[in-house]
């Protein structure tokens, strides 16, 4: 079972007092971090605790276990070629964690851990904590060094389809992304608030409504609601595509587009709309029905991303009093003013660049997407009282997000102070996911094909296909798996090429190679029987002596840090990359680290097998960090 927070030891209390971030009951190298730097403060004179925050992970473990950069230390009319001699000169092994005497590398400093002090350092901690080893629950409480101190609340908005149109690969790296920040953030001790924030409200729905009563019908609505609004939505946009090319026209020349608003279509959706906001409850009536039905089947789309919500929220849930309050504010601050008959505001007067002049209030006196996520945000700061809200949003949205942080910092406290702590998480778009006709690609679908494709290559081995308890899931798991993998192997900013051959390969770094990395090494334990009390006992000093077991205990010796620096960079590709490094190790190690009967005995079995339970530990826990399923077979 995983140590609590609330269960650390009076030996944790007391380092904390020197050493504030260090966790080395969660996190090994913190133990050596520690070593290191009592042993440097006591050649330098430097406090303690500079040195500790200074020691960084290696990112090329050939280099070393830590590197110490010695600028970083401070120390002035101290020549740092003269403070490495001299720190390797005189640097002892500490008997508390033992370290190989650095080596210099101009400026740098380079730790390597003794090999006989991994073993026993690290794999009882992995194999008593579990599902809870790499994660520090103390990063997300006020207070990191008091386990009794409250967590801060994090709100993580993502996801957020338009209930008019269905769930396409144009949500899913929200969806896979907002996934993976909300377990990463759970983890690490914070209260997290899993928010979608639904597009159900303004004038599209005027717009579905006229649709649904030239093209509806229930039938086909209660047998696939999303598909069916789509249908109509489709069908009615090209029924107003012409009125809508003739007002965007109009309103590029600068010629008056109120005749073209208030007629035809277009006037009969923004009315729909204004009888929505004015509380028509025959108008809300069909609202909720395409709403409530749409929510039930999105839950049945994100129960197979492995993704939940805590809060469905929406536009349609911003009150109307407090869009009214904030507009009494804006008013108030002459931050906005009466423009053709809406009410905008112009960022050229704040000497803000690019934001230029939005609409608040539309002319028919109807609300809008920035007045909605205006108050949204103040109503979420009034329930939550949070302490960090992440947008995951497209970066083609940076524009209306930037407009929004803008007008809370001008409305003042406390609307300035909680805008300060919104952040955009941007990302960019999949690249061929259009469908022959040039239309998006649906989820559904694309999981339909994948699932297809893997099933074929899963038949091709009869024995091994014969020996699976439900194919179709496994199937469906690896399905879903090569579609995360794929989003998350780049930086979240960059494009990438939608390619089925390559994500559903069993060969290179995808998610089905992910996948048979971990059954293979749950394969071994099929063909064992040690329990983790014996693997407890075992005498680790057997696996000092092998170059592939140190390499594969320093890498999951990493882990912990790994999770830290994924905290800094919010990028999923961080955890990733790190899982297929290990993999590649693992993959090397078989060879010469044989579990079922090795001829060197019983005992070293064992010894390799807690290794190797540790490895599947820390695959195990960064798969399901990123939201995908391991499978054992």
């Amino acid at each position: 079972m995983a140590a609590s927070s609330a269960s650390v030891d009076p030996s944790q209390r007391a380092l904390s007092s020197l050493y504030p971030a260090a966790f080395p009951h969660l996190n090994p190298l913190d133990k050596f971090r520690v070593a290191i730097a009592d042993e440097i403060s006591a050649i330098t004179g430097v406090d303690g605790n500079l040195v500790f925050n200074s020691l960084d992970r290696f990112s090329s473990l050939s280099k070393g276990d830590l590197v110490l950069a010695l600028p970083r230390l401070r120390l002035k009319n101290h020549p740092l070629p003269e403070l490495a001699r001299k720190v390797i000169a005189e640097f002892k092994q500490n008997e508390a964690a033992r370290v190989e005497p650095p080596t210099a590398d101009g400026v740098y400093l380079a730790f390597t851990f003794s090999p006989g002090e991994l073993a026993p350092t690290l794999l009882p901690l992995v194999l008593r904590l579990r599902d809870a080893y790499g994660f520090n629950p103390n990063l997300g409480l006020r207070d990191p060094t008091d386990p009794a101190a409250s967590k801060k609340t994090i709100i993580v908005k993502f996801s957020s389809p338009n209930i008019t149109k269905k769930f396409h690969t144009g949500h899913l790296r929200s969806t896979i992304i907002g996934g993976f920040l909300s377990n990463l953030y759970k983890k690490s001790g914070y209260n997290v608030v899993r928010m979608n924030y639904l597009g159900d409200w303004g004038r599209q729905y005027g717009l579905l409504a006229c649709g649904w009563k030239r093209y509806g019908d229930e039938a086909a609505f209660a047998q696939d609601p999303i598909a069916h609004l789509f249908d109509i939505y489709v069908k009615i946009s090209a029924d107003f595509a012409p009125k809508e090319d003739t007002f965007k026209a109009a309103g590029k020349h600068g010629e008056d587009t109120s005749v073209l608003e208030s007629s035809g279509l277009f006037g009969k959706a923004k009315a729909y709309f204004k009888e929505m906001e004015d509380g028509n409850e025959e108008a809300l009536e069909l609202w909720r029905h395409f709403r409530e039905l749409s929510i039930k089947r999105y839950q049945e789309t994100y129960a197979r991303l492995n993704i939940r919500f805590d809060v469905y929220s929406g536009e349609s849930q911003v009150e109307k009093e407090t869009m009214e309050r904030a507009e009494r504010i804006l008013k108030e601050r002459q931050i906005i003013e009466p423009t053709d008959g809406a009410w905008a505001v112009d960022f050229k007067k704040y000497g803000t660049k690019g934001l230029n002049v939005a609409i608040i209030r539309n002319r028919n006196g109807t609300s809008n997407y920035l007045l909605q996520d205006i108050g949204a945000a103040m109503q979420r700061d009034d329930k939550y009282h949070f302490s960090e809200m992440l947008y995951m949003v497209m970066s083609e949205q940076a524009t209306h997000l930037n407009r929004l942080f803008k007008i809370l910092s001008l409305m003042g406290d406390p609307y300035e102070a909680f805008s300060k702590k919104m952040k955009h998480i941007t990302y960019s778009k999949v690249n061929g996911m259009s469908t022959q006709k040039g239309t998006i690609k649906f989820l559904d679908d694309v999981l339909a094909d994948i699932g297809d494709f893997i099933h074929d290559v899963m038949r091709r081995n009869k024995q091994k296909y014969s020996n699976i308890e439900n194919p179709d899931q496994t199937a469906e798991i690896l399905s879903i798996s090569a579609i995360m993998v794929q989003d998350m192997s780049g930086k979240r900013i960059n494009n990438y090429d939608f390619d089925l051959e390559r994500m559903t390969s069993f060969e290179g770094d995808t998610g089905p190679y992910l996948q048979y990395a971990h059954a293979r090494l749950c394969s071994i334990f099929r063909k064992i029987d040690f329990t983790t009390d014996e693997m407890l006992k075992a005498d680790f000093s057997l696996l000092s002596n092998s170059t592939y077991a140190i390499d594969l205990l320093r890498a999951i010796a990493q882990f912990p840090d790994i999770i830290n620096h994924a905290l800094k960079t919010l990028e999923p590709t961080t955890i990733l990359t790190f899982l297929f490094k290990l993999t590649h190790k693992l993959s090397s190690s078989y060879e010469h680290l044989k579990v079922v009967e090795p001829p060197e005995g019983p005992a070293v079995s064992l010894a390799r097998a807690a290794l190797y339970d540790g490895v599947r530990q820390v695959l195990r826990n960064g798969m399901v960090l990123l939201g995908i399923t391991p499978i054992d077979r």
